[in-house]
């Protein structure tokens, strides 16, 4: 299922649909991923925003088409810088733990959908495969260039210690669980004969690299006083989370 960009398709001004489209969806996001999509209601998205749930269904014809349209909106792919793959590859776990530690951080909200929705047929699963699989895709592509033996098979081990960090991080609340991860994804690079003796936690490249994939967090809107994290358009766009 292709994920459709929630942002307006054309560089020129946004128009008055535009900007309540993606005030919809802002708003969205910061309840759904932040009380959970089961606790929300399309009458409270509604309210928050000051619209009546008749204009909100005149953007999105039902909650379900809601859902998708906020998963899709964080459905971007992690750019491959030119820092070493390896650097790349550890320097993904250093932007967990930052991530780990910001307030309101509850998770993937890719797998918070899936889990919440229980129905494998929801167009959330879909976008939560496609979401871990570019994920995995990009830890593969920079295996590639390490030469690794098996990337497809490494790629996959990667993203499970990434999901697991997420889940221990969650559970134990402490989001040094990323560093646990990053040293189990050392040993494994090691073990496929990559030379990981020179990186370091740390690293200023470690740290470029990791920061221009930064981690999704909750975009937090207040009605009243405006919005965070704007683009040049003034809209409001999430980042990355897991």
């Amino acid at each position: 299922m292709a994920a459709r960009s929630s942002q307006p398709a054309s560089d020129g001004p946004v128009t008055a649909k535009d900007a309540m489209r993606q005030r919809i969806l802002e708003t969205t996001d910061r309840l759904f991923y932040g009380q959970g999509i089961r606790a929300i209601g399309v009458d409270t998205v509604a309210a928050e925003i000051g619209i009546s749930k008749r204009t909100l269904y005149n953007y999105f014809p039902s909650k379900d088409a809601l859902i998708v349209a906020y998963l899709s909106r964080r459905l971007r792919p992690a750019a491959i810088t030119d820092a070493p793959a390896a650097e790349q590859i550890l320097g993904d776990f250093d932007r967990l733990e930052r991530n780990f530690a910001r307030p309101g951080y509850r998770g993937c909200p890719f797998v918070n959908a899936v889990a919440e929705m229980g129905d494998p047929a929801h167009g959330a699963n879909a976008l939560a495969i496609t979401f871990k699989e570019q994920r995995r895709l990009w830890f593969r592509d920079l295996l590639r260039r390490l030469d690794v033996a098996d990337p497809e098979g490494l790629s996959m081990q990667l993203m499970l210690l990434v999901d697991g960090a997420i889940a221990a991080a969650l559970v134990r609340g402490e989001p040094k669980m990323a560093r646990t991860a990053r040293e189990a994804a050392r040993v494994l690079l090691a073990a496929a004969g990559v030379d990981v003796g020179g990186v370091n936690a740390g690293d200023a490249s470690l740290r470029d690299a990791s920061a221009r994939n930064a981690e999704p967090v909750p975009v937090q809107i207040s009605p009243a006083r405006g919005r965070r994290n704007k683009t040049r358009h003034g809209v409001a766009r999430p980042q990355r989370l897991a």
